[in-house]
């Protein structure tokens, strides 16, 4: 049948009235014998005017109560980017027939119905594998997405591709559906709620506020505007299947059986806010489709379309699966396989374990215990390892599943973790040093099947509802279990697991944990490590280090603190509050490592700073255990050489590191306190020499402050800091933009790279300065200026503890602005005095704006020392533009 221009007179604000069109369709099933008119965006004539022959198609369908004006960024972006000369996709957008300006019929459309309306649609539209049109990606969201999906069931030879947004295709057996559906949907309130009032149409608008404008509101509204028109809204749900008695179970049930045969590739783009449907949901369809690509959106919702640029991902995702090829069809449907290359030497994790099962030896010590600490032996630590991964076998826990802990650092989180890494378990680790926000966030955005943990955490899964099975870590009064949901303690699964064989260990290439980054720069990112990549950190760690089964380690910062059993050595972790490092004190520290015997001790920056302060209660027996140390290191944020110099004076004996690295790469360069000493006269702080077979490169800043230049190894040159190492992440967890943006334009030499956000510079040397992390690079008239050089001339001032540097004013006309610490501690936040403001602009070569001090820079949790420069910059020019000075 022709396509004809859209018949209605209706104007939508904001998309071109050229792609809109009309389409009379025979119908199927119950409309079999009538002829429908469909309302549709069509980019195929837009195509044509540019000269771009489509690459194939994309086959939009809205959800309830929407229509096609949802897919109104993709069908203008699209037509840019084949004017442009990118790959041209035509995007049909379809109104489902009762919705948006689609022939309102009379008729109840079922799941079943509206899965057969579309194909009779495509039909009629003449979409067939003949042409490169034909190769269809199907794209959906909230409703849309389960007929888009029921139409790529149905059509496996059409099919190139499957996108979605929001949706469900399967609820679980006994659990409500989500409330807002519930209300909508209940007796008395349906025709009510959906129908006879706007009510459903206004909630469901007002999940995208603020980012839809008035005139896309209006927008949304058009096709709606009196009862009659919005009886489909009411007719979607109603067709909502409750249960196994509801008239569309047995198709949707068909659909999602059907996806799990679906090979070809696929994108999930999610808001993890969305009161309808949540993160059950992708859980759900991950599970169906364990190759696709997914992205969550933190902070987004349910009208994702509205509130993230879903758009271009899609059509960034499009090229870079190669959808566009004459054979993609072909080749979507080949599983995807590695190299035939010879696998990488690999010991697991646990092997220094099992080798040293028989040894009645000290393995870790815990230092938390009122009392006398607790000394485990290898051979107790062995044993119950395996009789607690025996234990969470029968607990039902496979490989594959998640894991989250929620257990302080000691012999039961060690025993935990490896127990999990054996069976093939993905450990999760996200510490409460997050806050309970950011907590949150993290254990639902992984999702796990478990949560094993201490009462508090418990408590807080309970309260906050996060997703898991709940094992408590220590046992628990049968009323407080119940009130938890706590099916198991630890010590049931080691009496269950006690001579259980184990089953097969997981490949090298599995999954093996998730660590969260600290969310210093936003929210925290779930890192995805395999067996391999830990095991080659361990490796890495041992050889740089020099550790072997005589070495004893004190770890004081939760990355390294289980490492002890991987490196066969003896461990113990000091008595402190693991969410708050700065509670460990140097008697702490000094206890640890005379009941460890340890002689390389691990620390935090925060931690540090402590342990320095509180050197003075040390015992001289302390000051004798210290002075047995070797080596000292801390790593995750920059450490002054002064505070060094302070903590190598406890432990006389030691050389002092500080490596370089990050949550997706522990280890990347090194350097002692003497190597820092001797390093001056350049910006930033200088972190040393790649270590082992790590590599680094720069990516040069341009004008801009875009990180655009070919990473290079040039001497002298400010840009991204590029890594890779054999222990560097796999990727970031249910990120898939963040993972490609962070590979984007790195060195093709067959390495894994990472963007890691940081900039700085190699010196002549070789060696690697960091000067900051690029979303605080300052963008003046004098091109990028990163900050952290800034501040270190700023902080030669003698009465500033600390100082930052941040941009006020529009991008491209940045004026820096110095925000301060002083000595002694400013009693509010404003201005900085006429006196000191003449010596921070004396000691530096920036122009200042002005200068400002604060009681305390806002810093992130975990560290203590990564200062929040963004929020800094927002606060200070709300401060020079006249705003009552707050903390910021």
């Amino acid at each position: 049948m022709t396509p004809a221009a859209a018949s209605t007179s209706e104007e939508v604000p904001g998309l071109d009235p050229r792609f809109r069109h009309t389409l009379d369709v025979a119908g199927r099933g119950d409309d079999a014998g009538r002829t429908r008119r469909w309302h549709y965006f069509d980019t195929a004539a837009a195509l044509d005017e540019v000269g771009a022959t489509p690459v194939g198609t994309i086959l939009a369908v809205h959800g309830n109560p929407t229509w096609s004006y949802l897919w109104r960024h993709l069908v203008e972006a699209s037509v840019r980017g084949a004017a442009a000369g990118e790959p041209a996709w035509r995007v049909i957008a379809v109104d489902q027939l009762e919705m948006g300006f689609s022939e309102r019929t009379g008729i109840h459309r079922p799941l079943a119905q509206r899965v057969a309306d579309l194909g009779a649609f495509t039909d009629a539209l003449g979409l067939s594998g003949e042409d490169a049109a034909g190769r269809v990606v199907t794209l959906g969201h909230d409703w849309g997405g389960v007929v888009s999906l029921g139409w790529a069931v149905d059509h496996p030879d059409l099919l190139a591709g499957i996108t979605l947004l929001n949706t469900a295709i399967h609820h679980p057996e006994g659990v409500p559906i989500p409330w807002p559906l519930r209300v909508a949907g209940a007796r008395g309130a349906l025709a009510l709620s959906t129908v006879q009032t706007t009510a459903f149409l206004d909630v469901t608008l007002s999940l995208a506020t603020p980012a839809l404008s008035p005139e896309g509101s209006a927008a949304y509204r058009a096709p709606y505007r009196t009862a009659e028109r919005r009886e489909g809204i009411g007719g979607f749900v109603a067709d909502i299947p409750v249960d196994a008695s509801h008239h569309s179970f047995a198709e949707l049930q068909r659909i999602a059986d059907g996806v799990r045969q679906i090979t070809v590739p696929a994108l999930l783009q999610w808001g993890p806010e969305d009161p309808i449907f949540g993160d059950r949901y992708l859980h759900d369809l991950i599970t169906r489709m364990p190759h696709a690509d997914v992205h969550r959106y933190e902070g987004a919702g349910h009208m994702i379309a509205e509130e993230r640029d879903y758009a271009s991902a899609i059509l960034t995702w499009l090229a870079d699966r190669r959808l566009d090829a004459p054979d993609a069809l072909t080749e979507a449907r080949v599983p995807q396989t590695a190299a035939d290359e010879a696998p990488a030497p690999f010991t697991p994790l646990w092997h220094r374990l099992d080798e040293r099962s028989d040894d009645d030896s000290l393995a870790v010590v815990d230092m938390s215990r009122r009392g006398e600490p607790l000394h485990v032996s290898w051979r107790l630590l062995a044993d119950r390892v395996r009789a607690l991964a025996a234990g969470l076998v029968r607990f039902g826990v496979r490989a594959g599943d998640r894991v989250s802990l929620l257990v302080p650092p000691g012999p039961t989180l060690t025993a935990a973790v490896y127990a999990c890494l054996r069976i093939g378990a993905v450990v999760v680790v996200a510490d409460a040093g997050l806050g309970v926000k950011g907590l949150t966030r993290a254990v639902r955005g992984a999702r796990p099947d478990v949560i094993i943990g201490e009462t508090p955490g418990l408590a807080a899964a309970r309260v906050l509802r996060w997703p898991g099975r709940r094992v408590s870590a220590s046992r628990l009064p049968r009323a407080t279990a119940a009130a938890l949901g706590v099916e198991r303690c630890l010590a049931d699964l080691v009496a269950q697991g006690t001579g259980d064989p184990l089953p097969e260990a997981p490949a090298p290439d599995a999954r093996a944990a998730i660590l969260f980054t600290s969310g210093s720069t936003g929210p925290a990112k779930g890192v995805v490590y395999t067996h391999a990549q830990l095991s080659a950190l361990r490796d890495q760690l041992a050889a740089h280090f020099g550790i072997h089964e005589d070495t004893g380690l004190v770890t004081g910062f939760a990355p390294f603190a289980l490492l002890g059993p991987a490196l066969g050595t003896r461990s113990a972790t000091p008595d402190m509050d693991v969410s708050a490092p700065r509670t460990l004190t140097a008697a702490a520290v000094a206890d640890a490592v005379r009941d460890a015997g340890g002689r390389i001790v691990f620390l935090s920056p925060a931690a540090i700073l402590n342990v320095v302060a509180t050197a003075g209660d040390l015992t001289p027996a302390q000051r004798e255990a210290l002075a047995g140390v070797d080596t000292f290191l801390s790593t995750g944020a920059p450490v002054s050489p002064d505070i060094l110099e302070a903590a190598r004076r406890l432990m006389p004996n030691a050389t002092a590191h500080t490596p370089y690295g990050m949550t997706e790469c522990l280890l990347v360069t090194d350097i002692t306190l003497d190597e820092i000493r001797a390093a001056t006269g350049q910006a930033g702080v200088c972190v040393g020499r790649p270590i082992g077979a790590a590599q680094v490169r720069i990516s040069a800043l341009d004008a801009d402050g875009a990180a655009t230049g070919a990473p290079a190894s040039d001497s002298d040159i400010l840009g991204e800091i590029v890594i890779s190492a054999p222990h560097l992440k796999s990727g970031y967890d249910r990120l898939w933009r963040t993972d490609r943006d962070a590979a984007r334009d790195v060195p093709t030499d067959g390495g894994r790279w990472h963007r890691t956000g940081d900039v700085g510079h190699l010196d002549a040397d070789g060696r690697l300065w960091v000067e900051g992390r690029l979303p605080h690079v300052l963008v003046t008239e004098r091109g990028p200026i990163a900050p952290v050089g800034g501040e270190q001339q700023v902080e030669t001032v003698p009465t500033v503890r600390r100082a930052a540097i941040v941009g006020i004013g529009p991008r491209g006309l940045h004026q820096p602005v110095a925000v301060v610490e002083t000595v002694p501690q400013a009693a509010r936040p404003g201005l900085a005095a006429p006196a000191l403001t003449a010596q921070v602009r004396e000691a530096t070569d920036l122009p200042l704006a002005a200068v400002l001090v604060v009681p305390a820079l806002p810093t992130d949790i975990r560290h203590n020392s990564k200062i929040d420069r963004t929020r800094l910059s927002a606060w200070a020019d709300r401060v020079l533009s006249g705003e009552k000075p707050s903390a910021p």
